[in-house]
């Protein structure tokens, strides 16, 4: 069962390559949609294989979401197909502080009916493919991007699902034909180091490749690796059988603090899909088989880890984990080179299994398994390449995970498909996490270089950062502040219980208000923008890089504690959402506070209508913008104003009565609040956000 290669972008018939990227999109959606025929009833879909996760409805629906979402995003289509589900199914995927895995938020759809919605988007999609007009090359500012970016995107949960459908109980699963595992087991090697000579590293996909990238692959780094061992088979399950035997599990001093608490709290005593029934076992995606002894372990990075530290005592040399740059140069000395279409000489693409298989089965130069069979975890936290940049359509693919707290892995699993199978390839996990990976060790001289705290570099978030945390300027009071102080004095003598803050961005206005209400709840489309708030929340302080002159920065530190803000953080919450279609769960509010969001929406008029039922009789609903519509944002024919109608001038205000008329008043008059947001030492933005209250009436 084998998927077909990611497409070339960049050359060949217009014709033929809509048709490969039409057979490129079934070929994943298909096998993606099959795959779940592994759950051996409906049941195993609601019962979630993991506290971290969402049950499996969720990944079931998410990707194809993912494209409406998208093309919504792009402007490639106009009308969505399920709105409710299209929310629902719109972000909790990695665990992050943000991402909302209550079950009492969430009234799951049926199988059937997420089934229908996946063939409607299929349907939806295709028709895409047959008729939007195809220029070559295919690259960042094309219109066909979104459209690869969702069939990679569904390529990668095509991966992790099966990890969690591997972590689900074993009841709910059944083995498939389609899925074959490996039969093949015997006596595993006895593993030893070779030696990878210093060289250069330069990596770093360019803007015009010829296949698809995700953003933290594009920019450059080069360095230069000095010499080191690599073992020449990945760690297997009887080499970390000894750690085991050993006690690896109960000797502390072997893990790091973070790797120890996790272990801890877990009561981990061997790798989690091991099994003891008077022998030892391998869970695998739908059934449990003896042991395979040469197949690779599959440990999270505490415990691979761990291992090293253990080796490094029995050795006596210093072993580790490689770091992503000694990958590379034990890629080139192994001469490992790109899959091309014939069956991969490597674990990899569906192309043989559907498990791991012996480490000796794949050999690589001098070692074996440098790609393929499982990934392999690095030293190396995920940081941007220098010139990294976000794509407009999903800002949130790497950019939460430059925390130092993802490492890279390295090399693809038995089904890393499409980019994740490409050498260029960079995906990062919490360092708890499992997936189909394992490791393998190196011996070196030099210590694994560590990331430095990372300071917020993309422009806009710095920009942002700078204006909701920074100095002000020209006399001009910050603005999320202002708005927040407007806000509470309009409360007085109302119950403020429950704020919500939406187009919160990075933060301030919600943790201002959090000074009054109980609970304050901060929503924004950019999870980029959730993330910085988020870590505000949580660590009391956010560093980001500011622009001073060209390529010249100043680094700053922001706290709350500076800003009299540190007494009501955990008042406040953080969730990334859409503004016009948000989830079920964000209702019964005294307070909605829009700020500088309603020309930013593609659909203003739907936010508008979904405010009255969301908003508490007696509360306020306060609009602040400087109104400047623009198509690039707003179809015009979705603009609230700005434009002639009958004849005459028609404002924003007039449209915003025309709509809140029914369920809202007016109080008092219209105001201008000023804001000023910094670009440059030398350049500023001084704008007019006009402010308008709404009370809500009464049914």
């Amino acid at each position: 069962m084998p998927l077909r290669r990611t497409p070339q972008l960049n050359d060949g018939n217009i014709a033929e390559k809509r048709a490969e990227i039409a057979r490129y999109f079934t070929n994943t959606f298909d096998t993606y949609t099959r795959l779940f025929d592994c759950l051996r009833d409906d049941t195993g879909f609601y019962q979630k294989p993991i506290a971290l996760r969402h049950p499996l409805i969720f990944y079931f629906g998410h990707t194809a979401t993912f494209f409406i979402n998208k093309l919504i995003l792009a402007k490639l289509i106009s009308a969505r197909i399920n709105p409710h589900m299209e929310s629902i199914f719109a972000v909790g995927v990695d665990e992050m502080s943000w991402d909302d895995l209550s079950e009492a938020h969430f009234d799951w759809p049926s199988v059937d009916a997420v089934r229908e919605y996946r063939a409607k988007v299929r349907a939806t999609v295709l028709d895409l493919i047959n008729t939007l007009e195809l220029v070559l090359p295919i690259d960042w500012d094309n219109s066909w991007w979104p459209i690869v970016m969702g069939i990679e995107h569904e390529r990668i949960h095509l991966e992790t699902s099966t990890v969690l459908i591997r972590q689900q109980v074993l009841a709910k699963v059944q083995s498939l034909p389609e899925w074959p595992i490996c039969q093949e087991t015997g006596q595993a090697p006895k593993n030893k180091l070779i030696t990878v000579p210093a060289g250069a590293v330069n990596i770093g996909k360019a803007f015009d490749s010829a296949f698809y990238g995700w953003d933290n692959e594009y920019g450059q780094h080069q360095a230069e690796v000095a010499e080191f061992k690599a073992s020449q088979y990945l760690v297997s399950n009887q080499e970390f059988l000894e750690f085991v035997e050993d006690g690896g599990y109960t000797q502390d001093h072997v893990w790091t603090e973070e790797g120890l608490a996790w272990r801890q709290y877990t009561e981990a005593k061997h790798p989690t899909f091991w099994r003891w029934h008077n022998g030892w076992r391998l869970r695998l995606m739908t059934e449990e088989i003896a042991m395979p002894w040469d197949w690779p372990v599959e440990v999270n990075y505490h415990e691979a880890k761990a291992f090293c530290a253990w080796k490094t005592a029995e050795s006596g040399q210093k072993i580790r984990m490689p770091t992503e740059d000694e990958w590379y140069r034990l890629c080139a000395e192994a001469g490992v080179n790109e899959v091309g279409e014939a069956p991969a000489a490597a674990n990899l693409h569906l192309d043989h299994f559907a498990s791991s298989c012996p480490v000796t089965r794949f050999q690589h130069g001098r070692w074996y398994d440098v790609v393929g069979n499982v990934w392999q975890w690095t030293e190396t936290a995920i940081y941007p390449f220098n010139h990294f940049k976000v794509h407009p359509l999903y800002d949130d693919f790497t950019t939460p995970t430059f925390d130092g707290e993802h490492n890279l892995i390295k090399g693809g699993s038995w089904i890393s498909a499409g980019n994740e199978a490409r050498l260029s390839a960079r995906y990062a996990f919490r360092r708890h996490f499992f997936q189909h990976a394992g490791f393998r060790y190196v011996a070196a001289n030099t210590e694994a270089s560590s990331s430095t705290a990372y300071y917020e570099s993309d422009k806009l978030l710095s920009e942002y950062a700078e204006f909701h945390f920074g100095d002000t300027w020209y006399g001009v009071e910050s603005f999320p502040k202002a708005l927040a102080d407007i806000a509470i004095e309009a409360m007085q003598g109302k119950v403020t219980g429950k704020a919500l803050d939406l187009g919160c961005a990075c933060g301030r206005a919600s943790f201002e208000l959090a000074r009054q209400f109980d609970t304050v709840e901060g929503v924004d489309f950019s999870a980029n923008f959730i993330g910085l708030a988020a870590r505000m929340a949580e660590q009391g302080e956010v560093h980001y890089a500011r622009v001073e002159e060209g390529d010249l920065v100043s680094y700053h530190t922001r706290t709350l504690n500076a800003l009299g803000l540190d007494a009501y953080a955990d008042r406040v919450a953080f969730y990334q959402g859409d503004a016009c279609n948000l989830k079920p769960q964000f209702t019964g509010y005294d307070l909605v506070l829009a700020a500088n969001l309603i020309d930013r929406l593609y659909q203003p008029s739907r936010f508008l209508a979904e405010m009255a039922p969301r908003i508490n009789a007696g509360g306020l609903l306060i609009i602040a913008s400087p109104y400047t519509w623009l198509e690039e944002h707003t179809p015009k024919h979705e603009w609230l104003g700005g434009f002639k109608k009958d004849g005459e001038s028609y404002s924003t205000l007039d449209g915003l009565k025309a709509h809140l008329s029914r369920h809202f008043r007016l109080v008092g008059e219209p105001r201008k609040v000023p804001f000023v947001i910094r670009e440059t030492q030398h350049k500023f933005q001084h704008t007019l956000s006009e402010l308008t209250i709404w009370e809500r009436l009464p049914e």
